[in-house]
C-alpha cells in the first residue's frame, strides 16, 4: 500500500505512534480517533450523508475498495439507524482492528501472535515503518503551521489536522500549540467539509464526539 493511498483512519493510527518510544499513545481513546477518521472520510467521499443527524449511506452498491472503509460502511447499512456521535464509539474497536491488520499486511506494523493467560488469543503490534510515521507528521505539520493558505489544503488532510487536534494527539502537537493554532484549527475543521453545509456539520459532529470521548475517558492525549 504507497503512503499516499493510506486511508484517514489508517493515517491518524500512524500518527499516535511515539517514534521514539516505540509505542501507541491514547490506546484508552484511539478506537473513537479512528473510527471518526473512517467516518469523515466516508463522508467526504459522499458514501455516507447526513439526514436530520443520522448518518445515512447514500449508495447500497457504493464502495471504496478500501476494506476498512467498505467495512464501516457495511455495518452501517446492516444496523439500525444511529447519529453521527454514536457511531464513533459503537463498536469502534472493529474499525481499529481492521486498521492494523491492513497496516501489518502491507508492512507497516509487524504483528506478533500470543496468548493471554496461556489460553486467549491475542496480537500484539509493533511499528515498522518509522520513517513512514516521521513523514506523515511533517506533512501534518505543515498543515498546521502553514505557508499553505487554508482553502488551498485539501479537505482530507484538513481532517486529519482537525481530528487530531480534537484528540488532543500529543505526537503532533502539544496543548501549547492548539493554543497557539487555535485560529487555524478551527478554519481546518471548516474546510473539512468545505463543499456542502451538510458535510460541514456531519464532520463537527464526529469532531465533537471524539473530544468528548477524550474528556470521558479521563486519558488526555499529552
Amino acid at each position: 500500500m504507497p503512503n499516499g493511498s493510506l486511508s484517514l483512519p489508517a493515517r491518524l493510527y500512524l500518527l499516535a505512534w511515539d517514534t521514539t518510544k516505540l509505542k501507541v499513545t491514547g490506546a484508552t481513546y484511539l478506537p473513537h480517533l479512528v473510527r471518526a477518521g473512517a467516518l469523515t472520510e466516508l463522508a467526504q467521499r459522499r458514501l455516507l450523508a447526513d439526514v436530520d443527524g443520522i448518518a445515512t449511506p447514500t449508495d447500497p452498491d457504493g464502495r471504496t475498495g478500501d476494506p476498512v472503509l467498505d467495512g464501516l460502511l457495511e455495518l452501517v447499512e446492516e444496523s439500525r439507524p444511529h447519529r453521527w456521535k454514536t457511531w464513533v464509539s459503537l463498536r469502534a474497536h472493529v474499525t481499529l482492528d481492521a486498521v492494523r491488520a491492513q497496516l501489518a499486511a502491507s508492512g507497516y506494523l509487524r504483528a506478533e501472535k500470543k496468548r493471554v493467560l496461556g489460553l486467549f488469543p491475542s496480537v500484539e503490534y509493533e511499528l515498522a515503518g518509522v520513517a513512514v510515521v516521521d513523514g506523515l507528521r511533517e506533512e501534518a505539520r505543515q498543515v498546521l503551521e502553514g505557508p499553505v493558505p487554508v482553502d488551498e489544503v485539501s479537505e482530507r488532510e484538513a481532517a486529519l489536522v482537525a481530528l487530531a487536534a480534537s484528540a488532543e494527539l500529543h505526537t503532533l502537537l502539544s496543548g501549547s500549540e492548539r493554543r497557539q493554532y487555535k485560529e487555524r484549527l478551527e478554519a481546518l475543521t471548516e474546510r473539512t467539509g468545505a463543499t456542502t453545509p451538510a458535510l460541514r456539520k456531519a464532520i463537527q459532529e464526529v469532531r465533537t464526539a471524539v473530544a468528548v470521548a477524550i474528556t470521558t475517558s479521563g486519558v488526555p492525549g499529552n
